[in-house]
């Protein structure tokens, strides 16, 4: 959910710049900086933000630099300021106070200091929306472009697990093999050949596999990765889901690893687990 997209305009001896930025946040967290005068404005700036970019730890700033030396902020009324610090000094003098603080308290007195009230006309704000629209699809284009980054790295992540999956699923019936020869080895140096009940061995041998089975969690974990890339091809919102899945295909993974009881099979295992994480890790710049 990273992005960044920047407009700038000159417009009626001004220079006018809109800039977003976002870092990975599970919902929108919009943050606005902008000149005083488009204080009015903010409601529409919040409402088109939230329409559009949707998740995000978002910064919207603002910045007009005026180049004719427009100087705006507080006015003082110097007459009445006079007029004030007279009367001051008259009443100082007459009680024979201190007057060091007299300016100081003249400026605090009714209507001395004045602001001015700062606006922005229809055709100003007409601009200003214009060049935050433009710096809003640059911003959209810089996700868009990262997103298909993204959407590679993902498939890629995917095709390894299911490689490794392939693996496996070569491995198995070598698997049953080994550990019914170790079973059976390990019987017979412990009572020998000719006292092993081969009726029982079956049985609980049969007991045995049927606990260590991964037929169930093979088929899953192939459904989960398949379900995994259809979502990724969505037009959608979909990394909160995509997530989901992530989780899904984490416990196929981590049961099958449980099971494997082979060297070779826990290799598959960890190496599956290892793509899983760097998917992970993605799907927080997935939107």
């Amino acid at each position: 959910m990273t992005g960044y997209g920047l407009a700038t305009a000159d417009y009626a001896n001004a220079k006018y710049s809109v800039e977003i930025k976002s870092l990975n946040s599970k919902f929108l967290e919009l943050n606005l900086k902008y000149p005083k005068s488009f204080s009015d404005k903010e409601l529409i700036l919040r409402n088109v933000c939230s329409k559009d970019i949707e998740r995000g730890k978002v910064s919207l700033s603002i910045n007009v630099e005026r180049s004719n030396g427009e100087v705006t902020g507080a006015t003082i009324n110097t007459a009445l300021l006079s007029h004030y610090y007279q009367q001051l000094v008259a009443v100082n003098n007459e009680l024979g106070a201190d007057s060091s603080n007299l300016l100081q308290t003249a400026l605090t007195f009714p209507d001395v200091i004045s602001y001015k009230e700062e606006s922005v006309s229809e055709d100003e704000w007409n601009h200003l929306y214009k060049i935050f629209t433009e710096a809003l699809a640059n911003f959209n284009q810089f996700r868009e472009d990262e997103g298909a980054v993204l959407k590679a790295d993902l498939e890629l992540r995917i095709k390894n697990i299911l490689s490794y999956f392939k693996s496996v699923e070569e491995l198995e019936p070598k698997r049953i093999t080994a550990i019914r020869d170790k079973f059976n080895q390990f019987l017979e140096d412990a009572v020998g050949k000719v006292n092993i009940d081969q009726n029982r061995f079956e049985q609980e041998l049969i007991y045995y596999i049927d606990k260590i089975d991964i037929t169930e969690e093979k088929t899953r974990l192939k459904s989960h990765c398949d379900y995994f890339l259809q979502t990724l091809t969505s037009k959608e919102a979909n990394g909160k889901k995509m997530g989901f899945i992530s989780q899904e295909i984490g416990r196929e993974i981590n049961t099958m690893g449980a099971k494997a009881n082979d060297a070779q099979m826990q290799q598959f295992v960890v190496g599956m687990k290892e793509e899983l994480e760097k998917i992970k890790e993605q799907l927080l710049n997935v939107l």
